[in-house]
């Protein structure tokens, strides 16, 4: 049998992000690049090129051509490398914890000048200490958590029917990293392990491209808020008799051409914003999380924290929807007002037609009187020359013949003109 062109490149994109594997106790430095660019388009050549850069430095083998997925060993570390529609994703796994928790010297695995040689800006980098404790060590876990994380904002819970507890306050520490523990029962596989890893940096990944809705829907807000007044009051005006349908369809353009402008430039990231909150609520009931010593859990810190500016999103962009749409009701109703006032200017011209015409046919009428007689006078003399040697043959002179003559004369000719404009009606 013949395969389809793309049956086997298919079938592998299922297996082509396999999660890590880790052993307990370790670490895993995250990291995520965004090339400087509104849109999703960039220039993956230059996300590849760096991710090269980066694994000669080590020796290490490059991925296949138009990759977006890559797994090697780089030195002492294991490399994950992801290549997403926006973004890039750096995570190094290693053996072992350092003795001062969430030592930023993990980051340094990272080369400095390499990262300054980045093709974007950093979206979020993360560092995770994996630790094995028993579970029953409840008070123990608890004190480390306290010790680590911000007591405030701190998120705690058992997951993956209670083989590990995950612990983050989401953060920034004095070094420029969210910070994260994830402890594991004794006996937890190492795939087990590192699937909870994986979720836990693509759960702050997501979260911090997702509030890059928040900050548009506020840089956007300000325009809004100008364009909505501008539209309300061209809307109250529309129904003075002072308002000018041209002015008015001038303003009412400016108003449709900034709304698409902001459309246009909002279009892509709300909806992305979408996408990258389905993928949160997703990854976080992966994990199937419940609660620890009574602390917050990840989704409740979610729904506390991060759903409020998902909803901030979310009425942007329906504010953005109803102007357009009240832009394109006050359209109609500028179009609407136009064709009234065509009609009733139409009215005026037909009746200043009919008037005209009224005035054309009385005109008519008396031109037709005095044709009436113009043609008589020389139907008269027609008539005369005609009849003049009768009129001597029996005795009549000229004067009683032209008077004879000129009654049936005009009393034809005023018939046979009479016939003609009845005709023509």
């Amino acid at each position: 049998m013949d395969d389809h062109a793309l049956r086997y490149a298919l079938a592998n994109e299922l297996h082509a992000r396999p999660f890590p594997s880790i052993k307990a106790p370790g670490r895993a430095v995250h990291l995520a690049i965004k090339q400087p660019s509104l849109a999703a388009v960039r220039d993956r050549d230059l996300d590849r090129a760096h991710l090269i850069d980066l694994l000669d430095r080590f020796g290490a083998q490059h991925p296949s051509p138009g990759a977006t997925h890559y797994f090697g060993e780089i030195g002492k570390h294991r490399l994950k490398w992801e290549s997403h529609t926006e973004f890039v994703t750096y995570t190094l796994f290693s053996d072992g914890v350092s003795a001062r928790p969430f030592d930023p010297a993990a980051f340094e695995a990272f080369p400095r000048d390499w990262l300054d040689r980045a093709p974007g800006a950093r979206v979020t980098s993360m560092l995770i200490r994996i630790e094995e404790m028993d579970m029953a060590d409840a008070g123990v876990i608890d004190g480390r958590v306290r010790d680590w994380f911000v007591a405030e904002s701190v998120a705690v819970s058992k997951v993956v029917d209670g083989a590990a507890v995950i612990a983050g306050d989401f953060r920034i520490d004095t070094n420029g990293h969210m910070r994260m523990a994830l402890f594991v029962a004794p006996g937890t596989g190492p795939d087990r392990v590192g699937r909870i890893v994986q979720r836990l940096t693509e759960i702050e990944t997501y979260k911090s491209m997702s509030m890059l809705g928040l900050a548009m829907a506020r840089d956007i807000s300000v325009d809004m808020n100008a364009i909505e007044t501008s539209l309300s009051q061209l809307v109250g005006d529309m129904g003075s008799d002072g308002s000018s349908p041209e002015a008015t369809l001038t303003a009412l353009l400016d108003i449709a051409a900034r709304l698409e402008t902001l459309s246009t430039r909002s279009n892509f990231r709300f909806g992305a914003t979408g996408a990258y909150e389905a993928l949160i609520e997703q990854r976080v009931g992966a994990l199937r999380e419940s609660r620890f010593e009574g602390r917050q859990t990840f989704g409740e810190f979610m729904m506390r924290r991060f759903d409020p500016a998902m909803r901030t999103v979310k009425s942007a962009e329906r504010r953005l929807a109803q102007m357009t749409v009240r832009a394109t009701r006050a359209g109609d109703l500028l179009r609407t007002r136009v064709d009234v006032e065509r009609s009733a200017q139409n009215q005026r011209l037909l009746e200043s037609m009919d008037r005209r015409a009224h005035l054309q046919l009385r005109l008519q009428e008396t031109v037709e009187g005095l044709s009436v007689v113009a043609i008589s006078y020389y139907a008269i003399n027609l008539a005369h020359y005609l009849l003049e040697p009768i009129g001597e043959a029996i005795g009549l002179d000229k004067p009683v013949t032209m008077a004879l003559v000129t009654p049936p004369v005009i009393l034809a000719v005023w018939y046979m003109v009479h016939r003609i404009r009845k005709s023509m009606e």
